[in-house]
């Protein structure tokens, strides 16, 4: 991510929060792991999920994540440790963020069906 401190104000770039990542999807990761690549505790991980930030696959009683999972468990890391957004704020902002996604993909395939 981009930041630029500018008078105690931190600038997070647009593309940081709107260019979609391609992620593998499968989930393969259980949650020692996934903390440990993500820097954050278990416990944090467990709270991620109660509020709905992050949803793992479970197989038995076991939670699998996908790299998808990963990458949007640093997004809301991001958001809470750089820009001091609670969980709830980070909720709203990732939501937000996949509709803009919506958009631009409905967006992109308009473009390609007026180019027909």
């Amino acid at each position: 991510m981009n930041r630029a401190h500018d008078g105690g104000m931190i600038r997070v770039s647009v593309t940081d929060w709107l260019i979609e990542d391609v992620a593998n999807d499968e989930p393969k990761h259980g949650i020692s792991e996934v903390a440990a690549r993500s820097g954050v505790r278990v416990s944090t991980l467990r709270r991620y999920e109660e509020w709905g930030l992050v949803e793992p696959a479970r197989a038995g009683g076991r939670r699998l994540y996908s790299e998808a999972d990963i990458d949007r468990i640093l997004r809301v890391r991001r958001l809470v440790e750089d820009l001091g957004i609670n969980l709830a704020g980070a909720a709203a902002v990732l939501h937000l963020r996949q509709q803009v996604i919506a958009l631009q993909r409905e967006v992109e395939s308009l473009r390609g069906q007026r180019g027909r």
